[in-house]
C-alpha cells in the first residue's frame, strides 16, 4: 500500500478477503464435483449444475436468514407505505441480484471496477461529494452511483474504511482524514457526504468528534440510526455497536445536533435494517422508498434522481 493510497483511503482489505473466500469455495465445490463424477457415475454437466446451485445458495445465506426476520416488522409500516405483493417480490429479486453482483463480482475486484479516485476541481455550484460505504463493504458498492453522479457534473470521491469489523469510532477517524485530504485536493472548504448503512453512523460519529464545519450536507441511505436486530447475527465490534439500545448508540444520540442539512433515505422493504423505521433520525428530513432492499438503494434510479436534486440544492446553498 502506497502513502497516496492510504491518504485517499483506497486500500482493499475486504476485497482480498472476499477473493480468498471465493477461491476456497470454488476449490471445495470443484473437488466435490469431481468426487461425485468419479464415485457415483454422474455426468460432469450434472455435477457442475449442482455445484453452481450450491455456490449460489451458500452465498445467498445472509439474505435467506435476513428476510424472514425482517418480515415480522413490516406490518407496522403499512400506514406509511402501501405496496402490493408483486412489488415486494420484484424488490426481493432485485436485492438478490444486487447482493450477488456486489459480493461475487464487484467488491472482490473493486479496483477493476472503480479505477482512480482522483476528483479534480468541482464545477460551478456543484459540491464535491464523498461516498461512504457501510458494514462489510468497500468503495465498490458505489460503482454505479459514482458514474451516474459524475455524468451529471459532480466531483465524486470514495473511501475504503478498514478493517471491516473495526470500532466505528476508529472508522470515523479514517473518514476525518479522507475528508481533509479530499478538501485539500479539490480546493474546497466543505464536502457533501452520502453514506450507506453503517456509513451513516460513521458520519455521525465523525460529526460528534470533529463538528460539521467541513460538511455541506449529509444524506444517509438505509442507515440504522437506532440499530438493527440483524446486527446481533453479525461479527465484529461495529456489529455490537449497531445493536438496538447499545451503549454506543445511546452515547451517539446524546445532545446531538446538526449545523448542516441532513436527510435520511430509507426503504420500507429493507431486509437488513430491522425494524425498517430505525433509519429515522430525529430533527432531520426523510425520504421513504418502497420496493427497495438494503443493497438496491445505491443502484436505484429513483434514489439517484432524488439524490442529484438534493446535492444540487446543497451546492447552490453553499455558493450563495
Amino acid at each position: 500500500m502506497s502513502r497516496r493510497e492510504a491518504a485517499a483511503g483506497v486500500t482493499n482489505m475486504l476485497a482480498r478477503g472476499l477473493r480468498l473466500c471465493l477461491g476456497v469455495e470454488a476449490a471445495i465445490l470443484l473437488v466435490a464435483s469431481a468426487w461425485l463424477v468419479r464415485t457415483t457415475g454422474w455426468s460432469s454437466g450434472r455435477a457442475a449444475v449442482l455445484a453452481i446451485a450450491a455456490f449460489l445458495i451458500v452465498n445467498s445465506a445472509p439474505l435467506i436468514i435476513a428476510y424472514p426476520i425482517s418480515l415480522h416488522s413490516r406490518p407496522r409500516l403499512s400506514s406509511i407505505v402501501r405496496r402490493g405483493i408483486l412489488r415486494v417480490l420484484a424488490g426481493m429479486l432485485r436485492e438478490w441480484l444486487a447482493f450477488l453482483a456486489l459480493y461475487l463480482l464487484i467488491q472482490p475486484f473493486e479496483r477493476w471496477w472503480m479505477g482512480s479516485d482522483a476528483v479534480g476541481r468541482p464545477g460551478e455550484r456543484q459540491p464535491v461529494v464523498l461516498l461512504v460505504h457501510g458494514y462489510l463493504s468497500n468503495r465498490g458498492l458505489w460503482w454505479w452511483l459514482r458514474r451516474r453522479l459524475r455524468a451529471q457534473g459532480f466531483a465524486v470521491a470514495t473511501v475504503n474504511l478498514e478493517p471491516p469489523f473495526a470500532d466505528i469510532d476508529l472508522l470515523a477517524e479514517q473518514l476525518h482524514a479522507r475528508i481533509e485530504t479530499l478538501a485539500a485536493e479539490a480546493g474546497v472548504e466543505r464536502v457533501a457526504l452520502v453514506a450507506h448503512s453503517m456509513g451513516g453512523l460513521t458520519a455521525r460519529a465523525y460529526l460528534r468528534r470533529h463538528g460539521g464545519r467541513r460538511l455541506a450536507t449529509l444524506v444517509t441511505l438505509g442507515s440504522p440510526h437506532h440499530g438493527s436486530r440483524i446486527a446481533s447475527l453479525a461479527p465484529g465490534r461495529n456489529a455490537r455497536q449497531m445493536q438496538p439500545d447499545s451503549d454506543w448508540l445511546r452515547q451517539l444520540s446524546e445532545a446531538e445536533s446538526f449545523a448542516m442539512p441532513v436527510v435520511s433515505y430509507w426503504s420500507a422493504d429493507d431486509e437488513l435494517v430491522v425494524p425498517q423505521d430505525s433509519c429515522r433520525l430525529a430533527g432531520t428530513d426523510e425520504v421513504i422508498f418502497a420496493g427497495l432492499g438494503h443493497l438496491s438503494m445505491p443502484v436505484s434510479r429513483a434514489v439517484a434522481q432524488r439524490l442529484q436534486a438534493e446535492l444540487s440544492s446543497a451546492g447552490r446553498a453553499a455558493s450563495a
